[in-house]
């Protein structure tokens, strides 16, 4: 059974065509940084502090993607989605490996940290993007018309392209489980992964519907642009960050 967040192809077509001209220029962010993490796990708490000061950084684009596999410790995790457990595993076993955590970063999504470890972040961050070097394919976004617009510059391969809507601010009191009587406060929470087309390499231009991207209490929005490997997420090739980020 497909996963419902991945039906809305049906009702809302991405329209895709080509573009004439130069690949498109816009901010280049060297590094996306992807926490997963969990309402009932004791140690996420420096990994969410640290979301919110990665934040900052505008060469990065953060996102927390909360995952339901601790539920069983008496607190429902009240953001999750059961895609973003799966998204962690793809990671996980395109790595070999099929050891899944909480606090876990996915750096540009190939090296994985801990993420409540600033040093473990910042190497990965170094590894993927050395100096200052920016995700290799530019990608700029506007809105217009009603419409999510996406410009995805020249580049090399195949890729998806992805928008995300994301909670930029979110505060939520937890009454049972490990972490009961705190409020968590969690940074860029991804709401949905809404699918815009297929990149392969040439200068190419994608459309949503704005409305479409306003979903499940999100108030902006990410666009990654993400290799596949072996069936499993893969390197981001390139992101932008909507307004408000």
């Amino acid at each position: 059974m497909r996963h419902p967040l991945r039906t809305w192809a049906a009702l809302f077509p991405a329209v895709c065509a080509l573009l004439v001209g130069q690949a498109v220029a816009s901010p280049e962010p060297r590094a996306v940084l992807e926490l997963f993490v969990s309402q009932g796990c004791s140690a996420c708490r420096p990994a969410n502090e640290l979301m919110a000061e990665w934040k900052r950084d505008p060469s990065l684009v953060v996102m927390s993607l909360p995952v339901n596999y601790w539920d069983y410790l008496g607190w429902k995790d009240t953001q999750a989605d059961p895609l973003f457990t799966a998204r962690q595993k793809g990671y996980a076993k395109a790595r070999r490996g099929q050891r899944v955590y909480t606090p876990e970063m996915v750096v540009n999504g190939v090296v994985s940290c801990v993420g409540s470890a600033r040093d473990q972040v910042v190497e990965a961050v170094d590894r993927t993007a050395p100096g200052t070097t920016p995700l290799p394919v530019a990608i700029r976004v506007r809105e217009e018309n009603g419409l999510v617009i996406v410009d995805v510059g020249e580049g090399t391969g195949e890729a998806e392209a992805w928008l995300l809507p994301v909670r930029r601010h979110s505060q939520v009191a937890i009454h049972r489980g490990e972490n009961a009587g705190r409020t968590e406060t969690y940074t860029n929470v991804v709401r949905a992964v809404l699918p815009l087309g297929t990149w392969a390499g040439a200068t190419v231009r994608f459309e949503m519907p704005l409305e479409a991207v306003r979903t499940k209490d999100a108030d902006a929005y990410v666009v990654l642009l993400q290799k596949a490997r072996d069936g499993h997420p893969g390197r981001i090739l390139g992101a932008a960050k909507g307004p408000g980020l």
